[in-house]
């Protein structure tokens, strides 16, 4: 295991319903279950996310939670915790941290609660390029040829970072772009929290996205990067009956490696 020196804490942004899992049969409107507490292999999606976190203190991973909070709380009462009230949109989710990491100016892991495949390596080599290249953010992506509906990095001529295009917003040109945000960020937490606060919903959503922060802090001279990493089957996260159950398949066949 790589180990990971100095100030760092992560946000892991739980508290989405996932409307298109809710045709499922699983759960209620009078008990709604998060996104992020589905299980798989016999687990909640979030605890594998948190396993791959194990790098940090406990204290130092703040869960962001929304629908069904009291479901989060009662199975990871260790953590702490800020309440996304609605849900405007994954900027917002992440802005709700704030309070939570007041005073706080070091590094900032910003994660999906329903991404149970990314591994603890990804996370700790994508830590160490940010501090490498001195970023301000620096953001994990993949290339895929597997039609995902994730935002696309947008690149200069010259390779360089531009801005990240979320897929309900694409151009028909940018939705040929094969190289995928996968949701997983590093950032200075001094940079992030302005730049959420500057956000716009003007999109085709109405939300506040998490995305544009990146070209915000880009726009005000802050330095963003991307480590861009062949991560096959991790980048698939759980929107859908189907992604759920791929899921589970990919875990079951790990578990036999």
């Amino acid at each position: 295991m790589i180990a990971i020196q100095g100030d760092i804490k992560a946000v892991v942004l739980a508290g989405g319903l996932g409307k298109r899992l809710t045709t499922d049969g699983g759960g209620d409107a009078a008990a709604p279950i998060p996104k992020a507490m589905r299980q798989a292999s016999g687990k909640p999606l979030l605890r594998y996310v948190l396993d791959a976190l194990d790098f940090l203190p406990r204290e130092d991973i703040i869960i962001v939670v929304g629908y069904g909070r009291e479901r989060v709380l009662r199975a990871f009462p260790e953590y702490a915790y800020a309440v996304q009230e609605q849900q405007l949109g994954t900027g917002h989710a992440a802005l709700c941290a704030e309070a939570a990491l007041a005073g706080y100016d070091g590094t900032l892991i910003v994660c999906y609660g329903d991404m149970p495949l990314v591994r603890r390596e990804s996370y700790t080599e994508l830590v160490l390029l940010h501090r490498e290249e001195g970023n301000d953010c620096t953001i994990l992506s993949s290339a895929s040829d597997i039609p995902l509906p994730f935002g696309r990095i947008v690149r200069s001529a010259d390779g360089k970072f531009l801005k990240i295009t979320e897929t309900s917003d694409c151009t028909p040109e940018e939705l040929l772009i094969t190289e995928l945000n996968s949701g997983v960020y590093v950032f200075s937490a001094k940079k992030l929290f302005p730049a959420l606060h500057r956000l716009s919903n003007q999109n085709s959503q109405g939300e506040y996205y998490l995305t544009d922060a990146l070209a915000g802090i880009k726009n005000s001279g802050g330095r963003v990067g991307v480590y861009k990493k062949d991560m096959r089957e991790e980048i698939i996260g759980v929107n859908t009956p189907e992604d759920l159950a791929e899921v589970e398949r990919l875990l079951a066949l790990r578990g036999r490696d």
